[in-house]
């Protein structure tokens, strides 16, 4: 893919003194806590958005919070780039590294601390997986909501970082609405406790405000989670419309009308049978467009629910209503959806995209998507959590062919202006990382980004901590922190590649 993305240039100076860096780190960790050979490196030069890479200076993977601290007061010291980093599993390169910057990776930071029922929280390590969780609390009947396609490998740390949310968020919410606590490492290695096992703090809510900062305000190592009872009972249908238009519209009555099921998930034709070819769920083949709509609760609720979305939906010419008759149909459903970027990966490259739209401008940017697609001579293929606007269109392209490269980007690019131009936003749940950091001044004003840019200044004043992410890199050079210009500077010594 064309490097079209630039990155902050990297500090020659740090890159020379590279040998005591890695001496003064190695004092610092215990054995096997830092990584500096070049082959060893390579896993770690890029995240789930794979079109671009970088060779970090060193990986480091603490242990403890101490050590993560001790680390983070050594780089802001010597003025060394550092990006937080869980499973690297960002579809935005939000840890991507920079060849002057120390990764740091909470992988090996992967207990649960404590579950505590009274009050309904469990204490997590960063480190720990979002699956694991609900699987460790599964058998006492509480889960975890947040549940993204990637909760096999993705970690709590990761999930706090870009407020990263899943199919089940239209109820239960995403990351945010599920955290009630951090302990976090400052720019200076000082380690703070933000929150706690209330459902709600005194005071400012800098939960709301570390909770999507892509690792620019400081590394959480630990998370106060929310645990839920599970649900009486849970059931999946399929419903099959013979156009993407229809099935949009079904979703904005379905919540326009009050009613709020668990999940509303959305595949138009081309991801239907990616999904299908691959997990074998029995999706229906000869519709243009799919709803998985779940409800929960009682079998007279759930029947309740169900009876007003089935006429909901034949208003809208549904094609085919499939309603799950066991457990094992029910995760059949559901592993398809949960499929379906690892399915698309196996019969092309693509680009996930990542806006969000108002419910009633759903069928609308559908439409547009496809005319945007059509413009640039790709293919797509739509799946998405349709029921709180979050679209996430598959652009298929070959990433050897420089040109469709090219292209992919710029549909892409196209793909989320229509979103903010809907009403909506740049992104729901993947970040900004650097993806749709040239993006931001599309949807946020000169004033706007400035303030931004002022709050993230003053948790981290050399800007040490992700650098080259979320903010324009050209509105970072030239000018102080808190300046009236909107460009609250980058570390010393840096220019915009």
């Amino acid at each position: 893919m064309t490097d079209l993305i630039a990155f902050l240039e990297p500090s020659r100076s740090v890159i020379d003194r590279r040998p005591t860096i890695i001496a003064d780190l190695a004092e610092l960790l215990p054995e096997g806590c830092l990584i500096t050979e070049e082959r060893e490196l390579v896993p770690f030069d890029t995240d789930a958005f794979v079109s671009y890479r970088r060779m970090p200076l060193a990986v480091v993977l603490p242990e403890t919070t101490a050590q993560v601290a001790a680390v983070m007061k050594y780089c802001n010291d010597n003025a060394i780039p550092v990006i937080p980093r869980g499973a690297g599993t960002s579809l935005s390169g939000g840890a991507i590294p920079q060849e002057d910057a120390v990764v740091i990776g909470v992988s090996k930071m992967n207990q649960i601390v404590e579950v505590d029922y009274p009050n309904r929280t469990a204490v997590v390590q960063a480190g720990v997986t979002n699956i694991s969780i609900s699987q460790s609390v599964d058998a006492d009947g509480f889960f975890y909501a947040p549940d993204p396609s990637s909760q096999l490998a993705c970690t709590i740390g990761g999930n706090i970082g870009m407020n990263s949310g899943g199919a089940h968020c239209l109820k239960y919410g995403v990351t945010t609405n599920n955290l009630l606590g951090v302990k976090m490492v400052m720019f200076d290695g000082s380690i703070v406790e933000i929150g706690g096992k209330a459902l709600d703090s005194a005071g400012y809510d800098l939960l709301g405000l570390i909770c999507g900062s892509e690792g620019q305000l400081g590394i959480v190592t630990e998370a106060t989670v929310r645990l839920l009872a599970k649900p009486e009972g849970a059931r999946p249908v399929l419903f099959g419309f013979e156009s993407s238009v229809a099935a949009g519209a079904c979703v904005t009555e379905i919540i326009g009308s009050g009613i709020i099921p668990v999940a509303i998930e959305f595949m138009d034709k081309p991801a239907i049978e990616i999904c299908e070819a691959f997990a074998q769920a029995g999706y229906p083949m000869d519709v243009e467009a799919l709803l998985i709509v779940e409800v929960e609760g009682s079998d007279a609720e759930m029947d309740a629910m169900l009876a007003r979305i089935i006429e909901i939906a034949r208003k809208h010419a549904v094609k085919t209503i499939k309603e799950s008759q066991s457990a094992t149909e029910a995760a059949l459903i559901w592993k398809g959806r949960k499929s379906a970027f690892g399915a698309t990966g196996r019969i092309a490259d693509y680009i996930c995209m990542d806006g969000t739209v108002p419910l009633g401008q759903l069928s609308h940017v559908l439409e547009k998507t496809s005319e945007i697609i059509d413009h640039y001579g790709l293919r797509v293929a739509n799946v998405f959590h349709a029921g709180d606007g979050n679209m996430h269109p598959l652009i298929l392209f070959d990433a050897n062919d420089p040109e469709e490269s090219m292209k992919a980007e710029m549909a892409g690019n196209d793909i989320l202006k229509l979103c903010v131009d809907a009403g909506g936003c740049l992104t729901g749940e993947h970040g900004v990382g650097i993806e749709k950091r040239d993006l931001m001044r599309h949807q946020y004003t000169d004033a706007d980004l400035a303030q931004q840019m002022r709050v993230r200044a003053a948790f981290d004043p050399q800007w040490i901590l992700n650098p080259s992410k979320v903010f324009p890199l050209e509105r970072r050079n030239g000018s102080q922190p808190g300046d009236p210009v909107p460009d609250a500077a980058a570390a010393p010594g840096k220019t915009a590649a």
